[in-house]
């Protein structure tokens, strides 16, 4: 359970969060929403007990699962296994069990029994502890997420930035956490891995808190909304489901538009009379309390909410090209004993638009950054056509300095801007008062995207490489994002789940990894998209 008291939470000297305070209790299912840059990563650090209030109390009680949007730094050596087993303890008994076996193996007499009275204890522990029935439950939830058999024993630095955070969601589901705290949870999740959560969470016992920009794992799941208004700084709390909110919600504002104006109404008629007495000096103290009744019948009730603010996006126009800016020819490229795949052609025409898919793990990722420079192909060869200008959006964040501020990773991506029109640019973007002088590691994923965006914009790149760019926005903002898409004259070069990013590519061609295959776009491709 998380009980929270009067919490104020701020970024820099902006106020995000003022007085809230909730609680989140066994089987609760809370959905947290709000717009980019709300406040609702920040807030759900510090129930995680990550970051501190700048106020009030957070007390904690059982277990806390957290899910953060960016995954966690670990030891990258580990096994997928031992990464999700460690939630509960088990990978060291098992370590330790295979150890002992293989002492058994080796020894005899007195070192023969020292290692199986060993072996005994360890498993006796790992009995304890579910047994091999809590192991097996590891490997169905890992598969449930796209992460079958033989990942779980490659090392975690030789899966995709994807692939490990699905297996810190892995991580998170197996560790019968009293209350788990998901921040994105269906991030690099196929379609048939959504379904599999969904049915997941509903039937799970503890509380949950998530934000996700997936409306439909809202309305299937959460039994609470939390709002938080970005405009007000306010937490508003519904205890009902996601449609009944949003009735509720609109129900909300058309009564406080009417109580505004039914306020204003009978404010203007005191202050007409406040008016009247002030000409005569004798009621001159009547007149000041009038007055003063007509501020306090404004001041008790609220305005209507402002329009959330949403970034104004637009694509840079493209620099003069050849006819073909790009050509990959013959690219392999494997990470120890994995191949991901081998002999991919790709011919990247001026204007031309491109869609990759592939399975989670085809190796869609793997080569937009061998196509960016990024990574060396083990075979085959990227050669630049004239004029080649690149843009690249990496799904996670990999082009941010995270630890220089907004405004240095602005000019860093684009030494032409001085101070005042980076500055500019960024406020298109959002980033408003002090926000240009956080550094980049403690932006939620939503403001790592409108960043990252920023920095596309003042590219003047001619062949986008965008991976997941609709990934941590919400609705708002990735309408801003698909528009642009759609109106940017140059090639793109997309890597994407989702399906309405893909209508605003239109594209040409669609490139089939792993195997490599190419063809020219037709609907029958749609509906891979969402399973890629």
């Amino acid at each position: 359970m998380i009980s929270v008291r009067d919490l104020e939470v701020r970024a820099g000297a902006r106020l995000l969060l003022s007085q809230a305070s909730f609680q989140v209790n066994k089987g609760d299912k809370i959905g947290m929403v709000g717009r980019n840059g709300a406040g609702k990563t920040t807030t759900m650090r510090i129930l995680a007990g990550e970051a501190l209030p700048a106020s009030g109390v957070v007390r904690r009680s059982g277990r806390i699962g957290y899910l953060p949007q960016d995954p966690r730094e670990s030891d990258l050596s580990l096994t997928v296994r031992s990464r999700i087993l460690s939630a509960r303890g088990i990978d060291g008994i098992m370590e330790r069990l295979q150890r002992y076996e293989a002492q058994m193996a080796k020894a005899g007499g007195a070192q023969l029994e020292a290692a199986m009275a060993s072996y005994a204890r360890a498993e006796a522990e790992l009995v304890a502890a579910g047994g091999y029935a809590a192991a097996a439950e590891a490997a169905r939830i890992a598969a449930n997420l796209a992460l079958p058999d033989r990942v779980l024993d490659q090392p975690l630095h030789e899966l995709s930035g994807g692939q490990r955070r699905r297996v810190e969601l892995a991580r998170i589901l197996y560790s019968q956490a009293d209350t788990m705290l998901l921040d994105e949870p269906t991030n690099h999740l196929d379609a048939d891995s959504v379904v599999w959560l969904r049915d997941f969470l509903k039937s799970y016992s503890g509380g949950v808190m998530m934000i996700s920009h997936d409306t439909m794992l809202i309305e299937d799941v959460v039994t609470k909304v939390f709002h938080l208004d970005a405009n007000r700084a306010v937490l508003d709390v519904y205890s009902m489901g996601w449609k009944l909110y949003l009735a509720q919600r609109e129900a909300d504002e058309k009564r406080r538009k009417r109580e505004r104006a039914a306020a204003e109404r009978k404010a203007a008629a005191l202050m007409v009379q406040s008016d009247k007495l002030h000409a005569k000096a004798t009621k001159a103290v009547a007149a000041q309390n009038m007055a003063r009744r007509a501020e306090r019948l404004l001041e008790s009730t609220e305005g209507a909410r402002a329009t959330d603010k949403v970034a104004a996006i637009t694509l840079p126009d493209p620099s003069p090209c050849g006819k073909t800016p790009l050509i990959a020819q013959g690219l392999s490229k494997s990470y120890g004993s994995l191949e991901v795949f081998t002999s991919v052609d790709l011919f990247i025409d001026r204007g031309s638009r491109v869609v990759v898919l592939g399975l989670n793990g085809a190796g869609k990722t793997t080569l937009l950054r061998l196509l960016m420079g990024i990574e060396p192909p083990d075979t085959g060869q990227v050669s630049p056509g004239h004029g080649l200008k690149l843009g690249y959006f990496a799904q996670e964040h990999d082009m941010l300095d995270m630890h220089a501020t907004v405004a240095q990773n602005m000019m860093a991506s684009a030494p032409q801007l001085d101070e005042t029109q980076a500055r500019r640019v960024l406020g298109s973007f959002l980033f408003t008062g002090d926000d240009d002088a956080k550094p980049a590691n403690v932006l939620s994923g939503g403001e790592k995207t409108r960043l990252a965006l920023a920095m596309l914009v003042v590219s003047q790149a001619n062949v986008l490489l965008l991976d997941e760019p609709t990934n941590n926005l919400d609705p708002a903002s990735r309408t801003e994002v698909l528009r642009a898409i759609h109106d940017y004259k140059g090639a793109i070069v997309l890597v994407t789940h989702d399906e309405g990013a893909v209508r605003a590519l239109e594209p040409q061609r669609v490139l089939v990894l792993p195997d490599g295959v190419e063809d020219l776009w037709n609907e029958s491709y749609a509906g891979l998209v969402a399973l890629a």
